[in-house]
């Protein structure tokens, strides 16, 4: 993916990334498309475009019968990324990597998609602020939680310093006392109200699971013949038949969920296992139950 050097996003520079995304990936962009997303003047949009082309004057030409413009055989984005996933994260609404103000509308975008509706857990708000609160503050804090070896709960003393998503749900990442080591909370297990103590003893930068980092080293199931092979491997842009992902040690294991890996036994079927973990000796001290 090339890199897009920006200072700041201003007011050009968001008029600029409309202007590429939809040339670039859509194939025509035109004042109408400005105009009607920015409610701003015909004449304001026109002046975006001359602007545009005398800063990248080999990107864009006009089409009088399409009545917009076209990327050139020689466009270069300066505006954007041309990569594909910034496209469809844009497409789908869930991209951060474009300002919030060219996210996509109907008169943008004619180009139909769907998303798979995930369940979605349940945090109570009032657990959500105190556990906010106390990664703010730098605070230990005392909350009942329950699990499936304890699903009565108990109540933890723990000193959280950050939210993360793994998936399917967010957990919560913190120093638990009662283990005296760092571990995931699962946000829709914490119950009641969280109570703040006094300032934390320990701080993210303690956290050696969240502060090292592994490469976890996949390939295709060596039971696949040949072209079946290339397949999986064109698929995660494989160099030399493998696929190298740098990862912290604590999301190893998520990771490898996320991508279907089971570590413990390989399915009957190469066509369903697909992928399979290399180096699971190297990194079998960062796994759960391994």
């Amino acid at each position: 993916m090339k890199e897009v050097v920006r200072v700041g996003v201003d007011e050009m520079d968001i008029h600029y990334q409309l202007i590429e995304l939809l040339a670039y990936w859509q194939g025509a962009v035109n004042t109408t498309h400005i105009v009607n997303h920015f409610k701003i003047s015909r004449q304001q949009a026109q002046k975006y475009f001359t602007e545009y082309q005398q800063n990248n004057p080999n990107n864009l030409v006009y089409d009088k019968s399409a009545k917009s413009f076209l990327p050139t055989n020689n466009f270069q984005s300066k505006a954007i990324d041309e990569d594909v996933n910034q496209y469809l994260e844009w497409l789908s609404n869930s991209s951060n990597m474009l300002s919030a103000q060219i996210q996509p509308s109907p008169h943008l975008n004619s180009i139909t998609y769907t998303s798979l509706e995930l369940p979605k857990r349940s945090v109570s708000c009032t657990v959500m602020r105190g556990l906010v609160a106390a990664i703010k503050q730098q605070k230990r804090v005392d909350v009942d939680y329950v699990s499936l070896a304890n699903p009565d709960g108990e109540g933890r003393i723990i000193q959280p310093h950050i939210f993360v998503r793994t998936g399917l749900r967010w957990h919560l990442r913190a120093f638990d006392e009662k283990h005296k080591e760092f571990r995931d909370f699962v946000l829709s297990r914490f119950r009641g109200e969280p109570e703040l103590l006094d300032k934390g003893t320990h701080c993210a930068k303690q956290d050696s699971g969240w502060n090292t980092y592994i490469n976890i080293i996949l390939a295709p199931d060596q039971r696949l013949n040949m072209n079946q092979k290339r397949v999986i491997e064109h698929d995660y842009q494989m160099q030399n038949g493998q696929l190298v992902i740098k990862t912290r040690a604590a999301l190893a294991q998520y990771l490898l969920q996320e991508m279907q890996i089971n570590i413990k036994f390989h399915d009957a079927y190469p066509e369903a296992q697909q992928l399979v973990l290399l180096n699971k000796n190297d990194i079998k001290d960062w796994l759960f139950n391994s």
